[in-house]
């Protein structure tokens, strides 16, 4: 597992070492940085698999630096942060982070996110650049490969992160089911909801503004106010 790379972008050097003690214990390689511009250069000279990222940094934010991440990659990001109020985790998943965990945290719960999230990403990148059609479908002008991780809507190529394609594949692979927003949380997350929160519905937004929804007139995910999402038979 050491050629799986973790950067940690904290300017608070207790954390950041703590963080990376369990880490390293668990066999990844830990870049730390204590600014934006330190993550940047680790990013462009290292291979960065997920990016633990602090919300409140000295000169550039955590939410501007995954912000501008977010504009050429797709690795999964997860946001720290000592604020823990909805409007804040809704601020930092709108920037296009993939999970959001509050200080101070479990080093324990934060390695199994982690986990979850890099599992979830090396899944849907394969190495192989194997064109198989398994586990491809299409509907409603959305064609959407498991195998590639590969998403086009009406021949337009879309880039998702590992969180929004599992959400729209759940969606695609039952068409005509409604999933409420547990639902969804629980078989994408593959974790149970022990509180409300707005966690998908900010995933979805995401997902609907890539997909250009907002622009045309038949949607492909559809709201059932009260219950949940669909994607249409």
């Amino acid at each position: 597992m050491s050629d799986i790379g973790i950067l940690v972008v904290d300017d608070e050097p207790e954390i950041a070492n703590l963080v990376e003690i369990y880490l390293v214990s668990d066999g990844y390689k830990v870049y730390k940085a204590n600014t934006a511009q330190e993550g940047f250069d680790v990013l462009a000279r290292e291979k960065v698999h997920l990016v633990l990222l602090d919300i409140m940094l000295p000169g550039m934010d955590g939410l501007t630096m995954c912000r501008k991440i977010r504009e050429n990659n797709n690795i999964p990001i997860i946001m720290l942060s000592a604020k823990s109020t909805d409007l804040d985790k809704i601020r930092g998943l709108g920037t296009g982070a993939d999970d959001y965990v509050t200080k101070p945290f479990n080093p324990l719960e934060l390695t199994a996110r982690v986990k979850s999230q890099l599992r979830r990403y090396t899944q849907l990148n394969p190495q192989s650049s194997s064109d198989a059609s398994a586990g491809e479908i299409s509907i409603h002008g959305l064609t959407i490969s498991r195998e590639n991780h590969r998403v086009t809507v009406y021949g337009e190529d879309v880039k998702l992160t590992p969180i929004e394609f599992d959400i729209l594949y759940l969606l695609a692979s039952n068409p005509g089911k409604v999933f409420s927003t547990d639902e969804i949380f629980e078989q994408v997350w593959h974790e149970k909801v022990y509180e409300a929160n707005n966690t998908v519905m900010v995933h979805i937004r995401r997902l609907r503004g890539k997909m250009k929804e907002d622009s045309r007139q038949n949607k492909i995910i559809t709201t059932v106010w009260g219950v949940g999402y669909k994607i249409e038979k």
